[in-house]
């Protein structure tokens, strides 16, 4: 942890592990920790139904069908929901007869035992047996009948079985995502539904959450896609029934973590209906829809359908939902995600979006925590609502985040502060409140991106402080650790860093002392990439650090001159720039002169003397004019 020699106060932050944080996509995890078995301690504590049950299982085993179906309707009678209901069936040896039941001729055997496992299998451990007993093969053979209660009960079951990996994965592989998929197939948003149509609906229903069970599987999600599922659930996301909409929508936003179905969201029209479904009654379903948009957001052209449907002022408005946190974070997410496209977020602005974004970031989970701040990272690259977030008391809270634990947090926060220290009323408050520390803090995180994303925000508060040199030196430690930073592996983590350095260089005490740290050999091994974003930021920090003592020629000895006339080729127009300066100042030293020009930079740089860029032209000319007083000395000391 980094100490501050001044006496403002001491805040501490800690590292942490979990790059899983950051993954948007729905986790396979869910149920796949085995269940500890609880079971009563001894018989007297069993209540009466469990021996009735038990009395009911054995006539099942033994009896003729009549018998068979008046013990399945008795069986019925009983709350199945209840744990001792459900275990008294599987202990005594139930769920094999209930199960050996769905291999029968008799339909309505078939049915009364598909009712009682339907209620069961909400239990995770009868889940569990069922798979254990095959009885998964066996419902999805049943998603063949023609008896269409049959198809809904089976399904149904599966829905509820599917809801831990191993049995996701027996129902693909015994072709169960094909079967699901042709359930979906009806004629859901006509008017008026004949009797039969308004079967085929509830099998598709049913089918729809057995899909979204299964979907919770990557392998399954492409199983569905390969079966022709995305038209069919683009088709039923028309429906007009919420018990419909909430599995189809339920299915998508699981499927939305694959690229093939956020493509497909968008072609296929499903935005205009998820946008209309965040203005209906149901908050589940709201929270799917937003959840879907969440996801899909990452896409412009998804962020502008979103816009054009009118979808930013529901999602503005489902904001005041406070108490309902699963629908507070799809909100959240899905206004981040929106807020990247800048006519978003004047839009935002308009609605009064960022008032309530920053009441939010207190007394919030995590989950909510971390969409709340990306949109605010996004909506500060705008400059009039960096002083929106300062006026609704914003700063504070956002500086008490960087104190955290989680990572993907974390990397929002310091996005969202780096954005707002770019206004020197902000960064007064960043500084007073010794925010600037704590991000220096964040460079020691064993996370690369928390270090990049602190290193990037540095570079604002560093360029907009009131005496920056002073403020850094206060930092125990703090140039030679990201001096340090130079050594990292991650590409991201370089450039932020080499950003960084550019703005410390700018001070000549703190300059002599990375220096003193080793910085120029470090700069120059890295000049052998071909990243342009870190190739830009590598050479401004090597034309920084060219202004103190020697810097200039150790470069030159270091063989960083020779790579950086090759970043002139680069097609990016900020890397010529930058690199057009770190050559000026390393032409300063005659042998540099003399290495750029065996490596051709006089015709390069000649080629950019005409630039409109007034800095790279001004540059490439200072360039030029060393090189050429070097070559008129040497011939006046040859020729007299």
């Amino acid at each position: 942890m980094l100490g501050r020699q001044s006496s403002q106060k001491s805040k501490t932050t800690a590292g942490g592990h979990g790059a899983e944080d950051f993954s948007e996509s729905s986790s396979e995890s869910e149920e796949d920790e085995e269940q500890p078995e609880r079971r009563p301690e001894n018989n007297t504590d069993l209540p009466s139904e469990y021996w009735q049950i038990q009395k009911l299982v054995k006539y099942l085993k033994g009896g003729n069908q009549p018998a068979t179906i008046i013990a399945l309707c008795s069986m019925r009678d009983f709350n199945l929901g209840q744990e001792t209901c459900q275990l008294a069936i599987r202990d005594v040896g139930g769920l094999e007869v209930l199960i050996n039941l769905l291999d029968t001729e008799e339909v309505k055997c078939k049915i009364g035992s598909l009712k009682i496992l339907k209620e069961i299998s909400r239990n995770s451990q009868i889940r569990r047996a069922i798979a254990d007993l095959g009885g998964l093969q066996t419902m999805v053979k049943i998603l063949d009948s023609p008896d269409k209660e049959l198809k809904c009960l089976a399904a149904e079951t599966i829905a509820n079985v599917a809801k831990f990996r191993r049995g996701r994965r027996t129902v693909r592989q015994h072709g169960g995502i094909k079967r699901l998929v042709e359930l979906l197939d009806c004629v859901p948003d006509s008017a008026t539904l004949t009797e039969e149509q308004e079967r085929d609906v509830e099998v598709a229903r049913c089918g729809a959450l057995a899909l979204w069970s299964c979907s919770k599987s990557t392998r399954n999600k492409e199983a569905i896609r390969k079966a022709g599922g995305i038209p069919l659930l683009a088709r039923l996301l028309k429906s007009p029934h919420e018990n419909m909409l909430i599995p189809v929508v339920g299915t998508l936003q699981e499927c939305a973590s694959e690229e093939s179905y956020r493509i497909a969201i968008q072609t296929e029209g499903m935005i205009e209906d998820l946008v209309k479904n965040l203005s209906c009654d149901n908050q589940e379903l709201q929270m799917h829809c937003a959840s879907a948009i969440f996801k899909c957001a990452e896409d412009k052209s998804t962020r502008d359908l979103v816009r054009q449907f009118g979808g930013l002022k529901p999602l503005v408005i489902l904001l005041k939902e406070t108490e309902n946190k699963q629908l507070l974070a799809a909100t959240t997410g899905a206004i981040w995600k929106c807020s990247i496209s800048m006519e978003n977020v004047v839009r935002f602005q308009e609605y009064k979006a960022l008032e309530t974004l920053v009441s939010l970031l207190t007394r919030q989970p995590e989950e909510v925590l971390v969409n709340v701040v990306g949109a605010l990272g996004e909506c500060a690259q705008n400059p009039a609502n960096r002083a929106v977030i300062r006026k609704w008391g914003g700063i504070e809270p956002l500086v008490d985040l960087l104190t955290g634990t989680n990572q993907a947090l974390l990397v929002n926060v310091t996005k969202a502060i780096g954005a707002c220290a770019t206004e020197t009323e902000n960064m007064a408050i960043i500084d007073q409140l010794d925010g600037v520390r704590l991000l220096w803090s964040l460079l020691k995180n064993p996370n690369p991106d928390v270090q990049a994303s602190a290193a990037w925000a540095i570079c604002p508060c560093i360029e907009n402080a009131k005496d920056a040199g002073e403020m850094v030196r206060s930092f125990v430690g703090g140039l030679e650790l990201i001096v340090n930073l130079l050594k990292s592996t991650n590409r991201e983590v370089l450039a932020s860093v080499c950003a960084a350095i550019s703005k410390i260089a700018k001070d000549e005490e703190n300059l002599a002392v990375i220096t003193d740290h080793g910085v120029v050999p470090m700069l120059a091994k890295l000049t052998n990439t071909a990243d342009d974003r870190l190739r830009r930021h590598l050479a401004e920090a090597i034309a920084r650090c060219c202004m103190w003592g020697s810097n200039k020629v150790s470069f030159g000895e270091a063989g960083a001159v020779a790579p950086l006339v090759r970043y002139l080729r680069s097609k990016d127009a900020l890397v010529h720039r930058a690199t057009a300066q770190a050559l000026l100042q390393l032409s300063k030293d005659p042998n540099n002169c003399i290495t750029m020009h065996e490596h051709g930079v006089v015709k390069l740089l000649l080629a950019m003397m005409g630039s409109t860029d007034d800095v790279l032209q001004e540059a490439a000319a200072g360039c030029v004019a060393n090189i050429r007083r070097l070559a008129l000395a040497n011939e006046k000391a040859r020729y007299g």
